[in-house]
């Protein structure tokens, strides 16, 4: 019985990959990439003007080389996930190559300029406590270095063998190197000082299930297809250079725009997270505070403090502990994480009527002092995150009344706005790196996207049912602030349609990528971790540290 969906009888041709961009084009391309850096040194000095600190030379030096490697991972990411948008309408002649990887990078610039920031400071929640609350310290900038050196080393080893391995993947397993050495140096296996292992769970659960999302949603797309779209066109693998009808192609460059568009959302804000660790540690006087935040909010913040403290002191036993004890015992829960005890609420208390005088004192955060930021950031950082422990414990759903929950929450808000955000010109440099990476070194991953998963030629169904399963996971995680892999996802839907088609896949791409899936952890555990250790190493050789 004949099929309605067979491969057709001519031979697809590959599509045209190694045309060379034309002198202009590079020459633009070198000047925006330069243009974008010094924008960034440029607002980083301003920034530090305006709030009064000048940065000595050592210092600018230091954060120079930082933002290089921050931005130099966003670069690297932008070549190494976002080749997996454009692979389908490639492969598919729905766009030429060279045209398709810049259209997928200023999509990409401008899902990071549209992003919220929540999945940057999801990521950052998982570094050690003691590091985040002393990123300036020697401890804190070999953590940044060492964490970033680490995924920029396994993207740039995975991207040369062609594999599509994730940059999320990477840098989360980075994060927990350097939080597992941090635990050993500190304290032993037994210690307390290491990774934040719940956040990490639900982390690592969303790089664990994305995949599987984009497998059998895309699988399913496809049979949809076929049940519901009866064009044999449809179902078959391109015939020589043609693009496909304009409904098709249409389709297909909507899905690579999507997917580019929530890259750049959810992917770009792992490195504004990085930057601001980098800018807090180096220029706290600018960054540790939200300085932009309006002076007639202050008020308001005040009377959520106050409310606040009203409400950890009534589960206080009645204890007022003096400041620097309220704070030792903070730190101690965020680190055992175990908030909702008495002496944490009485210590938690007390450090909001600290922050409410501080605040009426100065009236707004822009007016406070530079020699109280850091402290207060300190204070607010402790109280923010102890409360949120202390929120989902048992024993806080049935002691605190909904007023009480109501109230700690509200100030939650405010300490968020207060000291998690991201200034306009971190979405931008973060951008045109981002969005430049995608426009080079895109060719080895995806040849083996549109190439090496499936045994046959990637057809126009199976390309936009792989795009439009990961633009939709994306999408998804972005609204829960979560990370997930835009590589995984995809190829992984890639996989799925190719199974879905009755294509089959190549086993020994499948076993490689899922080889460079498994691997991915443990390398840049190991790696990231080892190169904390001789980080700090050298700065006690040299009596910094």
């Amino acid at each position: 019985m004949a099929t309605t969906f067979d491969q057709g009888a001519a031979a697809p041709r590959g599509p045209r990959l190694d045309e060379p961009n034309p002198l202009p084009a590079r020459l633009l391309f070198l000047a925006v990439l330069a243009g974008g850096f010094a924008y960034a040194v440029l607002s980083v000095l301003s920034d530090a003007r305006g709030a009064g600190q000048v940065l000595a030379p050592v210092v600018l030096l230091f954060l120079l080389g930082a933002l290089l490697i921050a931005l130099g991972f966003e670069f690297v990411n932008g070549f190494h996930d976002t080749a997996n948008a454009v692979a389908t309408v490639i492969y598919t002649h729905s766009m030429p190559a060279q045209i398709a990887v810049v259209w997928s990078g200023v999509f990409n610039l401008i899902g990071v300029l549209c992003s919220s920031g929540a999945v940057a400071y999801s990521i950052i929640t998982l570094l050690p406590v003691e590091l985040i609350l002393n990123v300036g310290s020697n401890a804190g900038f070999a953590m940044i270095f060492a964490l970033l050196l680490a995924a920029v080393l396994w993207n740039l080893g995975t991207w040369y063998v062609g594999l599509p391995n994730s940059s999320s993947h990477a840098l989360i397993g980075s994060i927990l190197g350097v939080g597992v050495a941090n635990q050993l140096i500190a304290g032993g296996l037994g210690g307390t000082s290491g990774v934040e292992w719940g956040q990490a769970q639900k982390v690592l659960l969303s790089l664990l299930v994305s995949p599987m999302v984009g497998f059998i949603g895309a699988a399913l797309l496809l049979r949809l297809l076929m049940l519901t779209v009866r064009s044999p066109r449809l179902y078959r693998a391109p015939v020589g250079e043609a693009p496909p009808p304009w409904p098709i192609r249409v389709l297909l460059v909507f899905t690579c725009t999507a997917v580019s568009f929530f890259h750049g959302s959810n992917d770009g804000q792992k490195g504004m997270g990085l930057i601001m660790l980098i800018l807090i540690g180096c220029a706290p006087t600018a960054y540790a505070l939200n300085r932009t935040l309006e002076p007639a909010k202050t008020p308001g913040l005040i009377l959520q403090a106050d409310a606040a403290t009203r409400a950890f002191g009534a589960h206080g036993d009645g204890v007022r502990p003096s400041l620097a004890i309220a704070r030792q015992q903070l730190e101690a829960a965020l680190k055992t994480k175990d908030a909702a005890r008495p002496e944490v609420f009485a210590a938690a208390s007390a450090v909001t009527a600290q922050i409410a005088d501080r605040l009426r004192v100065h009236g707004s955060l822009g007016a406070v002092p530079a020699a109280e930021i850091a402290p207060l950031r300190r204070d607010m950082y402790l109280v923010l995150d102890s409360a949120k422990l202390a929120l989902k414990a048992p024993v806080a759903t049935t002691n605190l009344s909904d007023r009480e929950r109501d109230a700690i929450k509200q100030f939650q808000g405010g300490l968020e706005q207060s000291t998690r955000f991201i200034p306009l010109w971190v979405k931008i440099a973060v951008a045109i790196a981002l969005g430049l990476g995608t426009m080079v070194g895109w060719k080895r991953i995806v040849v083996t996207v549109g190439e090496r998963i499936g045994k046959t030629h990637l057809t126009y169904a199976m390309g936009a049912s792989a795009e439009l399963m990961a633009a939709a996971t994306i999408l998804l995680a972005d609204v829960f602030g979560q990370p997930v892999s835009t590589t995984h996802v995809l190829s992984s839907g890639v996989a799925g349609a190719s199974v879905a088609n009755g294509a089959g896949l190549q086993r020994r791409t499948i076993a490689n990528m899922a080889l460079a899936w498994l691997l991915t952890l443990p390398a840049t555990i190991v790696l990231a971790g080892g190169l904390y250790w001789a980080f700090l190493s050298i700065a006690q050789a040299m009596g910094t540290a």
